[in-house]
């Protein structure tokens, strides 16, 4: 088992959220922190919110690049190098899917 901790972030629009956060522990170790608002009926103008972040604590090899496409279109990537690294991003990854299923307060298949 492990411990969930409750945390404060202010987005960058100005935002006040309640996170859960939580260390995955291996030879390596992340801490992940998600939340969503839930549904509230269309876009960020109707203050929806899915917020969630993954965090090297200890030993961990990963490499992570944003990118923009030629047509303006962001992203990220994300390069894992070893076993533990995988296993606990599968961990923290798993996590995040059931914080914010669990707080969209929707049913998903």
């Amino acid at each position: 088992m492990y411990e969930i901790k409750e945390n404060t972030r202010t987005l960058k629009d100005g935002t006040e959220i309640t996170t859960f956060s939580r260390e995955v522990v291996s030879c390596n170790v992340l801490e992940v922190e998600a939340v969503t608002t839930g549904y509230c009926g269309g876009d960020t103008g109707h203050g929806v919110r899915t917020y969630f972040r993954i965090q090297n604590v200890a030993s961990t090899d990963m490499n992570i690049q944003s990118f923009i496409t030629p047509c303006g279109n962001k992203g990220v990537e994300i390069t894992l190098g070893g076993d533990s690294e995988l296993e606990t991003m599968i961990r923290a990854l798993r996590f995040i899917t059931k914080v914010l299923e669990d707080e969209s307060k929707e049913v998903h298949d």
